[in-house]
This record gives C-alpha cells, structure tokens and sequence, in this order.
C-alpha cells in the first residue's frame, strides 16, 4: 500500500523532502536574536513612544545632558586632576553607551550614523574617554566643548515640554546662540594658543580674551600673534557683535509664540491670538490654560 506524501521509485516508495507535508521543518528562532528584538523595540518605545514611561526616561536623558554640560563648562578650568580623570572616563562610556543605544533602536541607522550631530557626538565621546591629563593631548578639551552644542538639541526637547521655554523662545535661542559661541571659540583660542602663547595658560584666560574680543571692549592685555591669531580674533568680534544684537533684539522686541499656522505658515504670532493675523484663520496655540 503506498504510504501517503511519499515518492514511488523503482527501489520503492521513499518519504517526499520536507516530511509528509511537504515542507521542511521550520528552525526555531534562535534565543539571542528574539532578546535582540525585544531590546530593540524596547529602546524604539523609549525614544519614540507617547506614553509616560517613555517621557520619563526622555526626561532622564534631557537631565543628565543638562548635567553633562555644566561639568563640561565648569571643568574646562581644572587641569590634571586625578579624580577628574575618572570622572571623564565614566562620563565618555555613559555616552557612547546612550550613543549605541540611539543607534540600535533607529529606523534608519545608517541615515543616523551620517548625521552630523552623531560625529559632533562621536568626537565629544572620544575627548571623553582619551587620557588628557598630559599636555601632549591638551587640544582633546577643546573638543569636549563640542558638547556644547548639544544643547541645541537640549533645547528643542525642552519646546516640546515646558510653556515657559515656548513664549520665550526667541530670546533663549538667541542667548544659547552666545552661550555656544563663546565656549566653542574659548576652546579654539586655547587649542591653537596655549602651546606658543605665554599669555594663554588656561581656559580662563582663552575665556577672558574670547569675551573681551566679541564685545569689542579689547583690554589688550592678551593679544593673538600671526595671521591666525588675528584672523581667528576677527571672527570672534563680528560675530560676537552680531549674536549680541540678536539678543538685545530678542530680549526688547514685543514677545511672540512660536507656532505654524495651518493655512500660510506664519510662525510668530501674539501670545493670546485667535486668528493668524496673515490669513485669518483660527489657531489653537497651546498654553497652560488649556
């Protein structure tokens, strides 16, 4: 009697590949890829997701960039330091920790991974975790102020949660604007300076010629020699002048909102407007009233 799902040959009847069925057993998924899967779509849920776990855990990371940013700008003064050293170096895998975490969960890592605020990451992480103790690797600090700039993204965070920050936008745009100049071009200063220049010791001094500079004020005591030196301070007095009357002008100018209207784009409106006063049409501008 022919045995059901098998193949008659001249040697007899033989089962078909793949079982009676006809289909190869399937493999059970392997352990490690379904953990990998869940920790993924756990991490996606914590970056992405509306529910308030995941806000929390956003606001934790907001916090602790926050906290990073302070120490960075407060230990830019503080050289050699045993202690800080550490410090460093803990700080450096908590962020290259966070950093792969982003990665793993995005959608489009290869996308993230060319994104320029990732290499601004990257290379604030490896100032991090490099040893700078020695002169020899001192220009390494004035790459740890790249993390400055992560208070932009700080900032757009903080649109999203706090009514404050949205009806003064411009004006805390405009001094974070500053704030990043002065502590990027303050690492510059020291970077290409501190080696030849007996005048720039530490980043107090880079800080204090920096702000002498942009104000325009020039005391004179700290020059910079040679065409870079002069060069580099033309750029600090211009655009100092310039990020400094953005501020003045954000500060005075009669406060607006910051919100798309749906019908032409308009973005500034007035705190308490019903209608875009462009096309008329009615806005709903959040507030804590409503």
């Amino acid at each position: 009697m022919p045995v059901p799902g098998a193949i008659r040959t001249a040697g007899g009847d033989r089962p078909a590949p793949g079982g009676a069925a006809g289909k190869g057993p399937s493999a059970p998924p392997h352990p490690l890829a379904g953990r990998l899967r869940r920790l993924r779509a756990r991490l996606r849920s914590l970056y992405e997701d509306d529910t308030p776990g995941a806000r929390r855990a956003r606001d934790v990371l907001l916090g602790t960039d926050i906290a990073i940013l302070v120490f960075v700008i407060a230990t830019s003064f503080a050289h050699g330091q045993a202690w800080l050293e550490v410090v460093d170096g803990l700080l450096g895998a908590l962020l290259l920790a966070e950093l792969a975490a982003r990665l793993f969960a995005s959608r489009a890592p290869r996308r993230d991974l060319l994104n320029p605020w990732t290499w601004v990451d990257m290379v604030a992480i490896a100032s991090f975790l490099a040893p700078v103790t020695g002169e020899a690797f001192g220009f390494l600090r004035a790459l740890r102020l790249l993390r400055v700039l992560r208070l932009f993204r700080v900032l757009e965070r903080l649109r999203e949660i706090w009514p404050v920050f949205r009806r003064n936008e411009e004006a805390v745009m405009a001094a974070a604007n500053l704030a990043v100049f002065i502590f990027v071009m303050t690492g510059m200063v020291y970077a290409t300076q501190h080696r030849s220049n007996p005048h720039i010791a530490n980043y107090a001094d880079a800080l204090y010629f920096t702000i002498t500079s942009l104000t325009t004020t020039g005391f004179g005591d700290i020059t910079l020699p040679g065409t870079t030196g002069r060069m580099l301070s033309v750029v600090i007095m211009l655009a100092g002048v310039t990020l400094f009357l953005r501020l003045a002008q954000a500060l005075f100018r009669p406060s607006k909102v910051r919100h798309d209207c749906p019908s032409c784009g308009l973005m500034r409106h007035e705190p308490d407007a019903v209608h875009c006063k462009a096309c008329g049409v009615v806005l709903n501008i959040p507030d804590e009233g409503h």
